[in-house]
């Protein structure tokens, strides 16, 4: 395999798992398996939804649709491995399967990030320019963001996973984690990691802050526009249209700062155990349940959905 480099010494890794407690296996294996479910249904229907209802062929639930598309990805990825790890003693993964995993939960993960960024700078242009809205936001330049977001990701994540496997793993190859993550990878490789490290930074600082700025600027103009607006009711609705958003990007880019953008002194593997199943896991559960709940368009449209299925039957 040319991308592993030389680990004649080490075929496979064997993944700890979140606990060693056997009294815990079954509780956490039911708790993930209904996280799981509650995301593919989730996003499942949320993708289903958007692409059936005319009414949410616009900008904003074009990007909600490639966020769900990426949120199902990321559990796919995540879940499936990690719920057949609490029912099997011999928790191990083959190099291959764990450079694949961790290509592909950094590639959607840069996915995602990216696309809260793009989402925040169309909900900009809806408030404070409504009326070049159509033509800045056209569907060949959505498609052509879009395009942009998923090259970013390969090229990253790419990036990430040949660095990190030409590492010589040579000592042990016991992951500390439930999944095939590059924190933990470097901790077990007895190579020098600096400057993968440096790598990692660089290009997690360039993504992450980029974006991250790209919110925070959009967010002062749109509320700087909202607080213009002279009736209670209409600021009300102004806000109403990216609050849900806005709740997303708090949840995260704080776990995701959290957890890459620290020093390396202060990595706890237990600690971003936890960290890990929050952006995952639990945050692709919570996104369509945030523009579910919170969203009337979209309320309107499940509503529709469901009255026509019954209709129907």
């Amino acid at each position: 395999m040319t991308i592993l480099g030389n680990h004649s010494e080490v075929t496979e890794f064997i993944l700890s798992g979140l606990t060693d407690s056997p009294e815990l296996q079954v509780p956490l294996f039911g708790v993930f398996l209904l996280i799981y479910g509650v995301t593919l249904v989730g996003n499942g229907g949320m993708i289903l939804l958007i692409t059936i209802d005319p009414r949410l062929h616009t900008p904003m639930y074009f990007f909600l649709r490639n966020l769900s598309f990426c949120d199902l990805c990321i559990s796919l990825i995540i879940s499936p491995p990690m719920l057949l790890n609490f029912s099997v003693e011999r928790k191990s993964i083959s190099f291959t399967a764990c450079a694949l995993q961790m290509h592909l939960s950094f590639f959607f993960g840069d996915v995602e990030c990216l696309l809260l960024a793009v989402m925040a700078y169309d909900r900009y242009v809806a408030i404070c320019n409504p009326l070049l809205y159509m033509v800045t936001m056209s569907r060949h330049r959505c498609k052509q963001l879009v395009a942009g977001i998923y090259a970013v990701g390969v090229v990253d994540s790419m990036i990430y996973m040949c660095c990190t496997f030409q590492l010589s793993f040579c000592s042990s190859n016991i992951i500390n984690h439930f999944f095939c993550d590059v924190l933990p990878l470097l901790a077990l490789s007895c190579s020098d990691t600096h400057v993968n490290e440096i790598v990692m930074f660089a290009f997690m600082s360039c993504i992450a802050v980029s974006s991250f700025v790209t919110v925070l600027l959009s967010y002062v103009y749109i509320i700087s526009t909202i607080l213009q607006i002279r009736s209670a009711e209409g600021r009300q609705k102004a806000f109403s249209t990216c609050s849900f958003h806005l709740t997303s990007v708090i949840l995260y880019f704080g776990t995701l700062f959290f957890m890459y953008l620290r020093p390396t002194s202060s990595y706890s593997m237990d600690t971003d155990k936890v960290t890990s199943v929050f952006y995952t896991l639990v945050i692709p559960m919570l996104n369509p349940l945030i523009y579910s709940l919170r969203n009337k368009e979209v309320k309107d449209a499940l509503r529709k959905a469901m009255n026509k299925g019954l209709t129907n039957f």
